[in-house]
């Protein structure tokens, strides 16, 4: 089986090339979409204005008018028509429809091509007698949108379509000027898959978040876990040893003749079967807290008994790093209600870490204090001290700070874990304050409402 720690990586790497492929890709897709989008558009304009100009060839080609010629001769009073050579002429598109007509045509022809009729203006430049060429007809707001439309800063905004409006189209034929929006109605369209592909960019980009902080904390875990087998293993071994030392001891001929060493050795043995339960008792607790099964029994708990009943019971462990207690104990109430073994243990464990991880020469402070609705207790010390990380992680099951050597300390890393799986089901509180070198302060509060 290969080993998360090497695979790790490249699972990493794999996710990470796959999320940037896929928005690539999906980039690159919108852009393409935009592109055809547009092609589309600007296609469906152009049919919009065929079938305009269409329209109208085909309208005025139901109109023919003969042009009259007078006679050649001047003194002829009658009007003579020459008929040999009829000048037939189609009349101009303005001349047949009126400007309302023209606008629902347009409109019509938009409409049926799936394009924007709301906004749009049009005019029909054409010859006028007289002048070269002029606007026969423009809508409302027609003059002041191609003055903005012609202007090279606002090109963008606006797109202006022209088509003649003749069969035979010559430089002095009509000329039909169509001005709508631009490309913004593509991206108006493409939003809901733009939309869309953002969303689901955002869900791939979390769900990699969520499998790597998955595969970190598997990591940790796996790491805790040999940690916890190889402090179990440490802890549990060397009372064996002792006992199987001592068992030894008894059997020899020169002990068993003599009750005082028969005594000693079966006192060591009690003590180290002592220890091994308690660490069984230990790891059973935590399974407990873990299942969150553990019960409290409430009762009135003078807080200053149990924390003077505990200093007591550490004065051995506290004589071996020539330390000391000083107690404030100002709580005017010390009074609260507490399951009286389990927050007995709370206390013992903040004292014993403070004791594990320090110097000679240790100096503990405990301090009470009452709030109008809580009781305080400051735990402090001059110890080795913890780092930010450290802090952090201090409460998490089996965690144990490094000083090292893996096993200078001893235990399973389960008693922090266990205060602050104490101190939340009392409803409690607990804070953390440390400093590398100088030493570390608990504050505990507890209500008393």
């Amino acid at each position: 089986m290969i080993p998360l720690k090497r695979i790790f990586p490249v699972i990493v790497a794999l996710i990470t090339i796959s999320l940037f492929g896929i928005i690539y890709i999906q980039v690159n897709w919108i852009k393409s979409a935009v592109v055809i989008k547009s092609k589309q558009l600007d296609q469906r304009a152009i049919d919009v204005l065929y079938d305009i100009r269409q329209y109208f060839i085909n309208h005025r080609g139901n109109y023919v008018q003969l042009r009259i010629n007078p006679s050649a001769d001047p003194t002829n009073n009658s009007l003579n028509l020459d008929f040999a050579k009829p000048q037939v002429f189609k009349p101009a598109v303005t001349d047949l429809f009126t400007p309302t007509e023209i606008d629902k045509v347009i409109k019509n022809s938009l409409r049926e091509h799936r394009m924007d009729t709301a906004h749009y203006e049009f005019g029909i430049n054409g010859p006028i007698p007289g002048f070269h060429s002029a606007w026969r007809v423009q809508s409302g707001g027609f003059a002041q949108l191609f003055a903005k439309a012609t202007k090279d800063t606002l090109k963008k905004e606006f797109k202006i379509r022209i088509i003649p409006l003749d069969d035979n189209p010559t430089a002095a034929s009509e000329q039909l000027f169509l001005i709508t929006p631009n490309e913004d109605d593509v991206v108006r369209q493409l939003t809901i898959m733009i939309i869309g592909g953002v969303i689901f960019t955002l869900i791939l980009i979390t769900a990699f978040a969520l499998t790597i902080r998955t595969m970190l904390n598997q990591k940790k875990l796996s790491e805790i876990k040999s940690d916890f087998i190889n402090n179990m293993t440490h802890e549990l071994k060397t009372p064996l040893a002792t006992i199987s030392l001592a068992i030894d001891a008894i059997g020899n001929e020169k002990v068993m003749d003599n009750k005082d060493k028969i005594r000693y050795f079966s006192g060591i043995i009690k003590e180290e079967n002592k220890r091994m339960n308690k660490q069984v008792e230990t790891i059973l607790q935590s399974a407990l807290l873990e299942k969150d099964e553990i019960g409290l029994k409430l009762q009135a708990t003078d807080v200053h008994d149990v924390i003077q009943h505990t200093v007591d019971n550490l004065q051995l462990q506290l004589a071996s790093k020539n330390g000391v207690v000083d107690l404030q104990l100002n709580a005017v109430n010390p009074v609260i209600m507490a399951d009286d073994v389990h927050f007995s243990n709370v206390v013992f464990n903040l004292l014993d870490n403070a004791i594990k991880y320090s110097k000679e020469n240790l100096e503990v402070s405990i301090n009470t204090y009452n709030t109008r609705k809580s009781l305080f207790i400051i735990i402090s010390d001059n110890g080795i001290g913890m780092s930010r990380d450290t802090i952090s992680r201090i409460f998490e099951k089996f965690y144990r700070a490094h000083t090292g050597n893996v096993h200078n300390v001893k235990g399973f890393g389960l008693g922090l874990s266990y205060v602050k799986a104490i101190v939340d089901a009392h409803h409690g509180k607990i804070k953390v304050e440390s400093v590398i070198g100088k030493g570390s302060k608990f504050t505990l509060e507890f209500p008393q409402e």
